[in-house]
């Protein structure tokens, strides 16, 4: 089978041929269907993911299919069985064994390229925004990144759960999509004065910032009192240094998101929450927006897009045939 593979460090990756696995015990053998890029894939690249595993490894994080074969010990999901998994890595071949505690059954008219592109994104913005900032109805959310793959699902999230959504991105192509996704008011971070901005609009009770850098600047002094500013990543390349007086002065709370880590230490939390995004997703409440869908064989394209940022919401590989 193929398989977009990294097989030593500080080596590019390459599309394989390897062997087909076997489920071991408490794995699943899914054939699968299509594979969600995050940023976090080209962080494993470099090596820079705090969870990269060691060389060689398939990359791709979330993926969707269905069950072909169940290892030892294994009763749910049953072969047959239409299915996302979060697996850290893995996603981008054509088969992959997998936890069967990391896969999820899917609602029957879910297609596998919106299911690939669901569980980080809408994962990661619901958790943030209803877990760990307790997002209010009518509250006044910032979204930095307001088009990207996690950017995209926090305005739609934030708008679902009342509040006044503020979207910042680059262009006004860029910023369509961030209103079609519900956001209130759209700002251009390319031509804006961002603080003034957010300031003129009433400031910011919780700020959603997977970007950093000049951005963060920016946006953590347009803060309300008592604000949440919630770190979600760094795709700027930027790690900013929170300035701990003016957290002291205005009782800002920072907080830190990774939706991953709670895989381990709460597994439960990020079940009850994808448990509600699909109730809401059969509802007709959440379009998950894929702006580009590339077959396995152009994979390297479909990273470029990524790096380049070039899409909009997420970029999908379709491994099945």
């Amino acid at each position: 089978m193929k398989a977009y593979q990294i097989t030593a460090a500080g080596e590019p990756p390459a599309l394989r041929d390897i062997p087909r696995p076997e489920p071991g015990p408490g794995e699943v053998l899914i054939r699968i269907a299509a594979c969600g890029l995050n940023f976090a894939d080209l962080l494993m690249m470099q090596g820079r993911y705090q969870d990269t595993p060691e060389p060689p490894f398939t990359l791709g994080m979330e993926l969707a299919g269905i069950v072909e074969a169940a290892g030892p010990g294994v009763r749910h999901p049953a072969p047959g069985a239409r299915v996302a998994a979060f697996a850290g890595s893995g996603g981008l071949a054509e088969w992959g064994c997998f936890p069967a505690e990391r896969c999820v059954e899917l609602p029957p008219d879910m297609p596998f390229e919106e299911a690939a592109a669901f569980q980080v994104a809408y994962g990661t913005s619901h958790l943030a925004l209803a877990h760990r900032a307790r997002l209010q109805p009518g509250e006044t959310l910032v979204v930095l990144g307001a088009a990207g793959g996690v950017g995209l699902t926090a305005v739609e999230t934030g708008r679902l759960m009342g509040a006044t959504v503020i979207a910042v991105a680059r262009g006004e192509d860029r910023l369509a999509v961030a209103g079609q996704a519900g956001a209130h008011h759209l700002i251009d971070s390319e031509t804006a004065d961002l603080r003034a901005e957010i300031k003129a609009l009433g400031g910011a009770d919780v700020v959603y910032d997977p970007v950093g850098g000049a951005q963060f600047k920016a946006a953590f002094r347009a803060c309300n009192p008592e604000a949440r500013y919630l770190v979600i990543g760094f795709a700027s390349g930027d790690i900013p240094q929170i300035p701990a007086n003016i957290l002291l002065v205005k009782n800002i709370t920072a907080i830190g998101l990774y939706w991953g880590g709670y895989m381990s230490f709460a597994p439960e939390t990020l079940t009850g929450s994808l448990a509600e995004l699909l109730r809401w997703y059969e509802e007709g409440r959440l379009r998950p927006h894929v702006s580009h869908r590339l077959p396995l064989e152009k994979v390297e394209d479909a990273f470029r897009l990524l790096r380049e940022r070039k899409a909009t919401g997420k970029v999908v590989v379709t491994t099945a045939s």
